[in-house]
């Protein structure tokens, strides 16, 4: 091939929570919608704004050798709701004319999330998947890369000829997939004919139990890593992402072997096997939201304690949470406990008045005055502001977004009683320390920390708190791990845990 493999890019980068509130274009662009070369040139910049499986595929296709890019539309939002049916079909349809433009195309490279929904169809994943397909043919190889929380239908898996996830959650691993997902392509182009073997546990994990440092799950991905040979090109096991509620929730197991059916098929049971049989691990075990603040003020009377840190694992924004439940800000206010930080609490409105009134002005504080959402109730205080910003920074290391350009929007500094909270005007979850450090509060010398995250805080936040200094709060919330809290309707049932019956028989290959 003169010049090297043409290599078509294009993806969504969504993972939808069925009920938060849709998303449309606007949404896109606030985050990541990029054409052509600007897809290319925000991967190969010092700090890109997409996400780690783009910018790690790019790079290492650069480093492997010449190759023809042929870049056409990537959109990422992050975690939010569905995407609304028609900008979906929008996009499809830019994907396919652009992609038409650029045919005949040796590869085709997908930097997907894998866990979006739209308005009027549950897999649109999979639908770009086919569209693809249906343009380059059968025997133009297709690669995509997948996040870890991943809701992963048969479609997606017949439609591409790899998937690889990422192994870990919080999700560091991102640049290192999408420079896997580059020689995974390489050896396709090189003759390698894969075989897949697929699995779907009907499991919906809380997502909280769907860590990687220790438990069924990291041992399960852990043990997959170690199977890994000459023949075993690849094991990935998704947790899923829950509040997507589809027909295709449920833990799912790939393994894609270089043209051995036979072990990718043995291997691929014998890991779903092992998790069905101890799947009681599984369960999730939170602290009460009255316990949290009871921690928080005892530990603003006692300075000889460890801090700790409260993760709001019920209002995460990376899960599709609106980031704004007020549940824990009131009961700290409340309480008055002393030396707590809260970040990072998502309320334009508000952050655009505390940008009005200045630095070290007095004023009442009226959170989510313009919020519909039901868990989103207004709260006001008294509150004195403290630092305003245009909320430009960059991720840290450790971390899931290390060295990638963060927008948080005109953000402000306020201390509400004896709290101090960051907020933000584009909704997003505190990943590491600089959510705050960047805007003069030290975390360090604070009482209690909370963050509304679910676990990519995990790894920013390592560099002050061990694990056993982690709490997660039982509070109400679109991103709740207690799942018996919303009316789900896209299940295939029964479906464990909400099923606690719920039988699984292996297939028969």
């Amino acid at each position: 091939m003169p010049n090297g493999p043409k290599i078509a890019i294009l993806g969504i980068h969504l993972e939808s929570n069925r009920f938060a509130p849709p998303v449309f274009r606007p949404d896109f662009e606030e985050k990541c919608l990029v054409y052509g070369e600007d897809l290319l040139t925000d991967s190969r910049g010092t700090y890109p704004r997409a996400c780690g499986t783009l910018s790690g595929f790019v790079r290492e296709m650069d480093n492997i050798g010449d190759w023809i890019p042929a870049p056409l539309v990537y959109a990422d939002v992050g975690a939010a709701g569905p995407i609304d049916h028609g900008f979906f079909l929008e996009l499809k349809e830019e994907m396919r004319n652009r992609l038409l433009a650029e045919m005949p195309v040796d590869g085709v490279y997908f930097p997907e999330h894998g866990a979006a929904v739209s308005t009027g169809h549950p897999d649109p994943d999979g639908e770009l998947y086919e569209m693809a397909r249906q343009i380059v043919g059968p025997d133009v190889p297709i690669v995509s890369a997948l996040d870890l929380h991943a809701i992963v239908s048969e479609k997606m898996v017949e439609m591409t000829d790899v998937m690889v996830s990422y192994r870990t959650n919080p999700h560091v691993d991102q640049m290192e997939r999408g420079a896997e997902c580059a020689h995974v392509l390489h050896e396709l182009l090189d003759g390698v004919t894969p075989e897949v073997a697929f699995i779907r546990l009907p499991i919906v994990a809380p997502q909280v139990k769907q860590l990687t440092a220790e438990g069924l799950y990291a041992e399960a991905i852990k043990y997959g890593q170690t199977q890994i040979d000459d023949t075993v090109m690849n094991v990935s096991i998704l947790g899923g992402f829950t509040y997507g509620d589809t027909p295709f929730n449920g833990m799912s197991f790939l393994v894609t072997t270089r043209g051995d059916k036979a072990r990718a098929q043995s291997l691929c049971r014998e890991m779903a096997q092992q998790v069905w049989r101890e799947r009681e691990r599984l369960l999730a075990t939170l602290t009460p939201l009255e316990d949290c603040i009871a921690l928080a003020v005892a530990q603003g009377e006692d300075p000889s304690c460890e801090g700790v840190i409260i993760a709001d694992v019920a209002d995460n924004p990376g899960g599709g949470g609106r980031g704004n439940t007020a549940w824990l800000l009131k009961g700290l206010y409340e309480a008055g406990a002393k030396g707590a930080i809260l970040g990072v609490f998502f309320d334009a409105p508000l952050a655009s008045e505390a940008h009005e009134l200045g630095v070290g002005a007095n004023f009442t504080a009226r959170f989510n005055r313009a919020e519909t959402d039901q868990y989103s109730e207004s709260f006001e205080a008294d509150a004195e502001i403290l630092h305003v910003s245009d909320g430009h920074i960059v991720g840290r290391d450790p971390g899931s977004r290390a060295g990638m350009a963060i927008d948080l929007g005109p953000t402000a500094v306020l201390r509400v009683g004896t709290v101090t909270v960051v907020v933000i005007s584009i909704r997003q979850q505190c990943i590491d320390p600089g959510y705050f450090e960047a805007f003069g509060i030290d975390v360090e010398g604070a009482r209690t920390t909370i963050v509304k995250s679910r676990g990519h805080f995990r790894a920013g936040f390592s560099v002050y708190f061990k694990p056993d200094q982690v709490i997660e709060c039982d509070a109400p919330g679109l991103t709740s791990p207690n799942l018996e809290n919303f009316d789900w309707q896209g299940f295939k049932r029964p479906i464990y845990p909400l099923d606690m019956e719920t039988d699984w028989v292996p297939p028969d290959w």
